[in-house]
């Protein structure tokens, strides 16, 4: 079938060279989107949570005492982004399939100026206006990216190349430390504090970057302009064998498709466990260690070893995860890890050095689930508007759990944040528990598909995706 694809375009085309053998093009087109495609969009996430992560790193540099943060002013700072990322998450996503994939350079560029308006603020509402603005226009994009990878790979080859395009949340980690410290250096430079430049510079870098992005940001793979024409026929016929074409696509029936799946909820529940400890870790944890004794800029500098352990990880389980076809049981892992940290983190050690230790493990934990629960679920629901909602769902929705780290750890608390531990354990344990179901659950599916499949439904050209048959899911 793809031979004769090939062929046909070839005849089409007289630029055309002779048709090679399917598998050195399937290779050389795996090699080109590699290339092309996720190291784009990692640069482009690298930079996103970059400004998501430096009001962290801002606080510590004395944020809370130029803006008068009292309180709990601070932990609603960090949630109305998360409010605003969440609630329109959905419609966000829907737009970005309908419109083009250069959408993303536009929500980046707006975005950029509010992280700069977060640098000029004087006031504390206009820090919190500009935190809830700034989630609006990031809420489709890491959705949008996870769709653009997603609708270029096979399902067995997605895990891999999504893991590395979320490894950049744990680069801008490690990064962000090094260079806000750098950035506060600045102190004092025509009038403004230190922090106020983490944010003014930051922000124009992603407006800056913005720019070129939507000259570089690839088409869906329909559109694609990366691929000859015989690299084109290729691509699309090995994801129409993988299931990637789709009959009906109508918005209204997939969206109810997918908010009435029992998949995307226990996924969503798995990624609202992980999340609430991963976010607590890129908001809160300058604060815990600074509360042990380290200063602020030992603070930040302690954070890049616990990021590079977590890349290691991340990104290794990712790879086993898919060599071995084993989502469930790396998901499981990462939940355990993280468990194991926070009884560190509940037991107090007096020991600054201890809980410096278990950071490692609870930041790790979450980078682990969070990028295996996204393709876990994508390549269990087929493609188009239903993967679209599903990908919304578990990443947007999936951030609940910033709200809520949000509003558990503190000030009155600090540096022991025990109410903080003991709901980041109980997410730990809800994401073993959903994760499990979801496992169960797929099992048993798989088996009523065994017990009833019928052969005369096999040709049914009306059919694709997850409704087929002889679909089985990935475990």
């Amino acid at each position: 079938m793809v031979e004769k694809h090939i062929a046909v375009l070839a005849e089409e085309d007289s630029t055309t060279v002779k048709s090679q053998p399917l598998p050195k093009i399937e290779k050389r087109v795996l090699r080109k989107l590699d290339w092309r495609v996720v190291p784009v969009l990692w640069f482009l996430f690298l930079v996103s949570f970059v400004d998501r992560g430096n009001i962290g790193n801002a606080k510590i540099q004395s944020m809370d005492k130029s803006l008068h943060l009292i309180g709990n002013r601070y932990n609603m700072a960090v949630m109305v982004f998360t409010l605003a990322y969440v609630v329109p998450g959905v419609p966000a996503n829907i737009i970005f399939k309908l419109v083009c994939p250069k959408s993303l350079s536009a929500m980046m560029f707006i975005w950029g100026f509010l992280v700069m308006g977060q640098g000029f603020t004087r006031s504390y509402a206009g820090l919190v206006v500009c935190r809830f603005l700034m989630g609006i226009f990031e809420a489709g994009f890491v959705p949008g990216c996870a769709y653009l990878i997603g609708s270029y790979y096979k399902r067995n080859e997605f895990l891999r190349r999504y893991t590395v395009f979320f490894s950049a949340a744990i680069a801008a980690g490690a990064f962000n430390g090094l260079f806000a410290t750098l950035l506060a250096m600045a102190d004092g430079t025509n009038g403004l504090e230190g922090w106020r430049w983490i944010f003014i510079v930051e922000g124009i870098i992603t407006s800056s970057v913005s720019v070129l992005a939507c000259f570089v940001i690839p088409e869906l793979p329909e559109k694609t302009s990366m691929l000859n024409t015989e690299e084109k026929a290729v691509l699309l016929e090995r994801l129409r064998q993988d299931g990637g074409e789709v009959v009906d696509d109508r918005i209204g029936k997939h969206v109810m498709e997918a908010l009435l799946d029992w998949k995307v909820w226990l996924a969503t529940l798995t990624y609202i466990g992980a999340e609430e400890n991963a976010s607590s870790v890129v908001a809160f944890q300058p604060m815990i260690l600074k509360g042990p004794g380290y200063t602020s800029t030992k603070a930040r500098l302690h954070l890049i070893p616990i990021y590079v352990v977590a890349f290691v990880m991340s990104l290794s389980c990712a790879w086993l995860s898919e060599r071995l076809g084993q989502r469930y049981l790396f998901t499981l892992l990462g939940c355990i890890v993280g468990i194991v940290d926070l009884e560190i983190e509940l037991a107090q050690p007096k020991s600054a050095s201890v809980r410096y230790a278990g950071m490692f493990f609870l930041t790790a934990g979450g980078y682990i689930v969070m990028p295996i629960q996204v393709v876990w679920l994508a390549i269990n629901v087929g493609k188009g508007y239903k993967r679209t909602v599903a990908f919304e769902m578990v990443i947007a929705v999936g951030n609940c759990g910033a709200f809520i780290s949000s509003n558990v750890f503190l000030t009155s608390e600090a540096p022991k944040y025990h109410l903080g531990f003991s709901v980041g354990m109980g997410m730990s344990i809800l994401a073993t528990v959903t994760s499990t179901l979801m496992y169960i659950g797929l099992k048993m599916e798989d088996r009523q598909r065994d017990r009833d499949a019928r052969a005369d439904l096999l040709n049914d050209e009306e059919l694709t995706g997850e409704k087929l048959p002889d679909f089985r899911y990935h475990l």
